[in-house]
């Protein structure tokens, strides 16, 4: 049997590196993506930036107070979207089984190369041709699970690359901080300490049950990891066309209002499946049925986005535009399509982190009791 080998590679503050090759005079200067209004949030920085304590989903404000002198960039999604294409058409034409896994994070699975070219000399020719080719810095990591491979091109950057040897995937762990660790955030790392957890290899040490009784079955979770332990696989990238639902009614409404819940419903469920699948659309359909089944549907081309309240107004406003007649209708349907890779915090150029946040905190209700959990008023 093959050792399993997976190599992450993670694009270095993929949006402001890209800014930065369009304007050669921002090199060297701390460099913020996002909103420009007094409620902006800054959606990404480099590393110039980083070094005054700057991050994502960082008011504004507060980021230009931590460094006046950065240069802000409204940022361009697009582009963003067309440039990380290039990189995943590369990686398609040379890589055997590849996830990617957002708009600049990828995932191979190379288990077997050694037998010809070697993994790590492959995953350095790879590197490298991604490099020349796009002339944007990325970092990457080698070891035996998409965990450690991570971790491994995280601590590579900016634009570094190591790997982790079979069977010192813990001892690779050990010394780093438990904040390190994917699914480790900020409020779990402050309870950890306050326990005398601080290191990822103490936490390794710390019996199961302990970490269950005081962070219930993700304390199993954060014992595997802290260990090196991480059987997912990787998942063959397809490209999704679009979401969408309908429903047909038992008895056919003229029932404005009831209509309106309705499509309200669908979109808010069908945004939260576009999060959860790491998408954003620029594309909004909705279609109804009248009783007498002659079919109507209305489309809008939109700014790229997840977000319930970017989405709800326009499928309001398509749905006005449609129902001009005054007859019963018997199916209403929503479709999201021209679909780029993303994730919510892509919204930040536009959306604030109040908004962001509340959606976030809607999304994790959703993912524990289910989509239909929380719908609005």
């Amino acid at each position: 049997m093959f050792q399993k080998a997976i190599l992450h590679l993670d694009m270095d503050a993929f949006f402001a590196s890209i800014e930065i090759r369009k304007n050669s005079r921002l090199a060297g200067r701390p460099v913020i993506v996002g909103g420009l209004g007094g409620r902006g949030v800054v959606s990404s920085c480099n590393y110039e930036a980083r070094h005054f304590g700057i991050h994502s989903a960082m008011p504004m404000a507060v980021a230009l107070r931590r460094c006046p002198t950065a240069k802000v960039v409204r940022g361009d999604y697009e582009e963003y979207e067309k440039q990380s294409g290039i990189i995943t058409e590369i990686i398609a034409e040379e890589g055997p089984i590849f996830e990617k896994a957002s708009i600049d994070e990828f995932y191979l699975d190379i288990s077997g190369m050694d037998r010809y070219i070697g993994c790590l000399q492959w995953s350095k020719e790879l590197r490298q041709r991604i490099l020349k080719e796009t002339g944007l810095p990325l970092s990457a990591g080698l070891a035996t699970n998409k965990l450690v491979s991570k971790v491994r091109a995280g601590e590579a950057k900016p634009n570094g690359s190591g790997w982790v040897e079979t069977g010192k995937e813990r001892s690779f762990l050990a010394p780093l901080p438990v904040r390190k660790i994917p699914s480790i955030g900020k409020e779990t790392a402050r309870k950890l300490s306050l326990l005398g957890i601080r290191k990822t290899g103490t936490l390794s040490q710390v019996p199961i049950d302990l970490l269950e009784r005081e962070f219930g079955k993700p304390g199993r979770e954060f014992h595997r990891r802290a260990n090196g332990i991480d059987h997912r696989p990787v998942v063959p990238y397809t490209e999704r066309k679009s979401f969408s639902t309908e429903t047909t009614f038992q008895t056919d409404t003229i029932d404005v209002e009831f209509l309106r819940r309705k499509l309200r419903d669908m979109t808010m469920k069908l945004s939260y499946d576009m999060r959860a699948a790491g998408k954003l659309t620029a594309g909004v359909t909705v279609k109804i049925r009248y009783t007498d089944f002659n079919t109507y549907s209305r489309s809008q081309r939109i700014k790229l986005t997840a977000h319930d309240q970017q989405l709800l107004p326009v499928a309001n406003d398509l749905f006005n535009r449609l129902f001009t007649r005054r007859q019963c209708i018997r199916l209403i349907g929503v479709r999201f399509d021209r679909l780029a890779q993303g994730h919510t915090q892509l919204d930040l150029f536009t959306n604030t982190k109040e908004d962001n946040n509340l959606m976030l905190a809607l999304d994790k209700v959703r993912r524990r009791f289910g989509n239909g959990a929380v719908l609005k008023a």
